[in-house]
């Protein structure tokens, strides 16, 4: 009895941390939306409100079959989820292994995607965000070099632009030395410049080399992560079938404890309902 109510308990914690972390995304996301411009058309692909939105809106239905299948002991809600995370889990390791195993293509499609979203920079504000926050961290600048922002229409550099930052880079790019004020301009002109001149204000380096670079450098912190998560899934789903192989168990025993003509238990238990060892 002891050991069904520590599964039960278990399960239902697990996929109520996992519920409330699905509740603050999908606020974050439709906070980022709205607070967009209403002119501006999004894409899956390059826009992090919405993966936010999809991301959560997923974790929110699946999680709340297991709440609510844990805390009421209902063996349907308990094995869709249980199906909907193996097919996750099955979807997480053919993705590893066709990564691995395609990875000069999978780095092909990284790079369309973020050269994409280089050309779609000040159109989102939350991508901005994201590619500035990226650029700081891993001190870089553009794909493959701090010339890709010529493809945007505000840095590009032509004499047929307009814009006054053309030939430049966003700020993000700049080399920072304790500065107390924050100079947006710092990049201005620097495509004009030859990669070692540039070097002396900004990163010249591609964010695409770096991230693999340092993916490549923390691979076991990489690796680790990965494998807790799978972890935790392969552990929710053990949980699962447990707690509705004792449910299916104790259903078999009421059943056949009751007469012919009786009426058959019900799938749904109250969340205090004991259930028997035998």
């Amino acid at each position: 009895m002891r050991g069904f109510r520590t599964t039960k308990y278990t399960l239902f914690f697990c996929c109520y941390i996992f519920w409330v972390s699905s509740s603050v995304l999908i606020a974050v996301g439709v906070y980022a939306k709205i607070a967009k411009e209403k002119d501006v058309v999004d894409t899956l692909t390059v826009d992090p409100a919405l993966l936010l939105i999809l991301i959560g809106l997923s974790m929110f239905i699946l999680t709340f079959f297991g709440c609510v299948g844990a805390l009421r002991n209902a063996p349907c809600l308990l094995k869709t989820f249980l199906g909907i995370l193996a097919v996750i889990v099955l979807l997480q390791i053919a993705a590893a292994v066709l990564g691995f195993t395609f990875s000069d293509r999978v780095i092909l499609r990284t790079e369309m995607l973020m050269m994409k979203a280089i050309v779609r920079y000040r159109e989102d504000l939350d991508l901005e965000n994201a590619i500035d926050f990226i650029q700081k961290k891993f001190q870089c600048c553009g794909v493959q070099a701090f010339t890709d922002w010529s493809h945007n229409v505000y840095f590009n550099c032509s004499d047929s632009n307009p814009s006054l930052e053309a030939c430049g880079v966003p700020f993000s790019c700049c080399h920072r030395h304790n500065q107390s004020v924050l100079d947006t301009m710092c990049g201005h002109a620097v495509q004009l410049l030859p990669a070692p001149f540039a070097s002396s204000s900004v990163s010249t380096s591609g964010c695409l080399e770096q991230i693999l670079r340092w993916s490549s450098h923390n691979l076991m912190l990489v690796g680790g992560l990965g494998g807790a998560v799978l972890l935790l899934e392969v552990c929710m789903i053990s949980l699962a079938a447990l707690q509705v192989s004792r449910i299916q168990k104790v259903l078999r025993q009421r059943n056949q404890r009751a007469s012919p003509g009786g009426r058959r238990q019900s799938l749904w238990y109250p969340a205090v309902n004991p259930f028997p060892d035998e």
